[in-house]
């Protein structure tokens, strides 16, 4: 049976040693991008805009919650003024800004994007990809 879905991400999860705390600034800042908790168990909420995409919660084996390196995710905006407004509500929240809003030469013209360290730690993007703009420039 083939797969029509055009992602090839099922969810992401990141764990939490302070639960209520990443809930809450989870629930705050992807609120700017249209997201809310899909699904909620003891100690881990889902977010999403019509899916659980995004898991925040304690560890499944209870071990402590560690960052990882050279790991981030990136939500995605649909416009600039998504991105300002998901960097700003993460700032308002906790986070410490890791890379403020505005495009990145080295990821091409389309792009638009800001970075941050969520509560824990975890390196978190917000990015806006102008594929109109990717299009006229022969990216897309």
């Amino acid at each position: 049976m083939a797969n029509d879905n055009p992602s090839t991400i099922s969810h992401v999860s990141l764990g939490t040693n302070q639960y209520d705390k990443a809930r809450a600034f989870y629930e705050k800042v992807l609120a700017t991008l249209g997201c809310k908790i899909i699904m909620e168990h003891p100690g881990v909420a889902a977010f999403g805009k019509q899916f659980p995409e995004f898991w925040v919660g304690a560890p499944h084996d209870g071990k402590k919650a560690t960052v990882g390196n050279g790991t981030h995710v990136s939500f995605m905006a649909g416009s600039k003024a998504e991105v300002d407004a998901f960097h700003k509500a993460a700032i308002a929240a906790g986070a410490s800004d890791d890379g403020k809003p505005g495009p990145r030469e080295e990821y091409g013209e389309p792009y638009y994007g800001c970075f941050l360290r969520d509560l824990d730690g975890h390196k978190i993007e917000a990015t806006y990809w102008d594929e109109e703009l990717a299009k006229k420039l022969g990216m897309g």
